[in-house]
């Protein structure tokens, strides 16, 4: 983030939507809608807009042979919109996938309320998922709680990760949760026993356990990282 300022992109292929994303984000305090692009890659080649903060008045400079031009890069995003299904045939994951290699963050947009695309995109490293019907102030929460590190969270979400029963989430018994939400969330072991009133002991045992559930799904899983990002993907809150 630029200060306090939010800076977003968005990829889209319906122009119409796009235009009233525009609209929509103008007169938002502290978020820009800096490029827009109709596929993923035409966003990280793209120069971002310039910001809406008009450039103090300044005596001309003497003119001056201009320097040589250089290829336009990756605008500095901190969240992209990115529409789920776009026409060019782009892999969802793998579109979600390329945006987060690049840096920003991504909120997935859609018309589409499929939860195993919803629990797929999150898999894939997305940091939120809204249909498109929800409204203004709805999108700006989920952009401000992106930004900050946060999961934007909505009842599509929830409804996907309450029923996904796919080999790749482990089911963990509700201590073995509780464990893993605690001790991710950056609690020492011994706070996370404290907290929930066992001994550091049987607090370890709940915590092997569940990196052996993700061992044997195909993810492993080894640090509190690893830990923090599986309570991200496979939408471990609590309750």
């Amino acid at each position: 983030m630029t200060g306090t300022t939010i800076t977003v992109g968005a990829v889209d292929d319906d122009r119409m939507l796009l235009d009233g994303l525009r609209l929509w984000l103008a007169d938002v305090p502290r978020i820009h809608l800096a490029a827009t692009a109709p596929t993923v890659g035409e966003l990280l080649t793209s120069a971002p807009a310039p910001a809406r903060t008009p450039a103090p008045a300044r005596t001309p400079a003497p003119a001056r042979t201009p320097a040589p031009a250089t290829p336009a890069g990756p605008p500095c995003l901190d969240v992209v919109l990115l529409d789920l299904l776009l026409r060019d045939g782009s892999s969802p994951s793998d579109n979600i996938r390329r945006l987060r290699a690049a840096g920003p963050r991504v909120l997935v947009i859609s018309t589409v309320a499929d939860r195993g695309r919803i629990v797929a995109a999150m898999a894939a490293g997305a940091d939120g998922y809204l249909t498109k019907d929800h409204d203004l102030p709805t999108l700006v929460t989920a952009l401000t709680d992106i930004a900050a590190g946060g999961t934007a969270h909505c009842p599509e979400l929830a409804f996907a990760w309450a029923h996904d029963d796919t080999p790749a989430r482990p089911a963990l018994s509700p201590k073995e949760r509780q464990v893993l939400v605690e001790y991710a969330s950056g609690l020492t072991l011994k706070a996370t026993a404290r907290r929930l009133g066992i001994s550091p002991h049987t607090a370890k045992y709940y915590l092997d356990r569940v990196k052996d559930k993700y061992q044997q799904a195909g993810r492993p899983t080894y640090t509190k990282t690893d830990l923090a990002s599986r309570v991200r993907e496979d939408g471990w809150a609590p309750d």
